[in-house]
């Protein structure tokens, strides 16, 4: 068999696939593999998440992926790394790093392959895929030939990283449907009304409820020059379109304006001090100066109130693939068998990890996902 692609589930599911007895040629078009694994996580690789489950992936079809997480889950993956004696820690909210460095889970990958057996070819510049009995791998100096095809070439998120589009032309190719990419886990950009009003606060970071497409995400928001990051922005670009706003709550279970309204004069030093207790001095100043009650009436410090847990920003966009962290859309899931990841249409021809229209939430759900999904090609072999 044949797979394209030596990234994280490229990596697994050749190995697998060699342990049960196939012959597995692993084509990588970088010079080497693993690159997007070498510098997740800062450098530390967030390899999954103990808290995965189905509801911390987008899809169009959001039952698709359920077959293949049920299946090869995160304590599998987990004693794999233990069997390799790789050390580790939880950070936050399940989300597992290596205690070293993201090149340990590469090596362990290589390692897997090595002892599989499997054939690793980097470098291998793909000019032509096609088919008759088989399917035809033309590069640049050799050709391939396997009844069984994997595609594992990832999205378009960092293209400096060697991201491409190769993965969805095949797919096209062969007559499968692609859901749209977008780029996914990325900062929005501000729209130029709050570019004048918020770029200088670049930096100051607070903790709030961001919510795009009805889903809500309490982490920290960043500001920067440009727009605005941070885990819960990341988390809710996911699920933002354009066009639409993003909702953010600056106070989170908070009644921000009782100590304004618990005070024997209501004035702006008062209200400043009210938010100093739960934002960054600079951001509680700004919010005042931009958005300041109408007066100090209890019906405008309600409005005041609301605005602070409700302050919609309408983004110009997001920073685009270079930035994101992963690219949303992909093959169809309508294509594909749930249970294998084999095309319904093409026998042999199998669609696994980032390339499929499976997008995983912040902190290791995409790794989770590379893992399960090519677990489940390979144990269909």
């Amino acid at each position: 068999m044949i797979i394209l692609g030596a990234g994280a589930a490229g990596l697994l599911c050749a190995a697998e696939s060699a342990k049960r007895g196939r012959r597995v040629l692993l084509l990588e078009r970088s010079e080497k593999i693993g690159k997007k694994i070498l510098i997740s996580g800062g450098g530390r690789c967030n390899f999954t998440n103990i808290h995965c489950q189905p509801t911390n992936f987008l899809s169009r079809n959001p039952h698709f992926a359920k077959s293949a997480l049920a299946r090869y889950t995160p304590a599998d993956f987990i004693a794999l790394v233990e069997a390799h004696k790789i050390p580790y820690h939880e950070k936050t909210l399940g989300q597992l790093f290596c205690d070293h460095s993201a090149s340990q889970i590469v090596a362990m990958l290589e390692s897997e392959c090595r002892a599989a057996g499997v054939k690793i070819v980097v470098s291998a510049g793909i000019r032509e895929v096609r088919r008759d009995t088989s399917f035809i791998v033309r590069c640049d100096s050799s050709e391939y030939r396997s009844a069984i095809l994997v595609v594992a070439t990832g999205g378009l998120s960092i293209p400096k990283m060697g991201a491409t589009p190769f993965g969805y032309d095949l797919a096209r190719q062969f007559g499968l449907k692609i859901v749209s990419p977008r780029p996914a886990l990325v900062p929005l950009l501000f729209n130029a009304t709050d570019r004048k009003r918020y770029s200088d606060l670049a930096g100051v970071s607070a903790e709030v409820i961001a919510t795009a497409g009805h889903e809500p995400f309490r982490e920290k928001m960043l500001f920067t020059h440009r727009g605005l990051s941070g885990p819960a922005i990341l988390q809710a670009s996911s699920y933002w379109r354009e066009g639409q706003p993003v909702e953010i709550d600056l106070a989170p279970e908070r009644d921000a304006t009782q100590p304004i309204r618990d005070a024997g004069t209501r004035t702006t030093a008062v209200a400043e001090k009210a938010l100093h207790a739960f934002l960054p001095k600079r951001l509680a100043e700004r919010w005042l100066r931009q958005h300041p009650p109408k007066s100090w009436t209890n019906s405008a410090l309600d409005a005041f109130e609301r605005e602070l847990h409700s302050w919609k920003i309408h983004p110009a966009g997001t920073e685009g693939y270079d930035k994101a962290e992963v690219t949303a859309g992909g093959v169809d899931t309508d294509e594909l068998s749930g249970k294998s990841m084999e095309s319904h249409k093409v026998p042999g021809l199998f669609f696994i990890g980032e390339v499929v229209d499976v997008t995983g939430q912040l902190g290791g759900f995409n790794f989770q996902w590379a893992w399960s999904s090519a677990m489940a090609a390979a144990r269909s072999l």
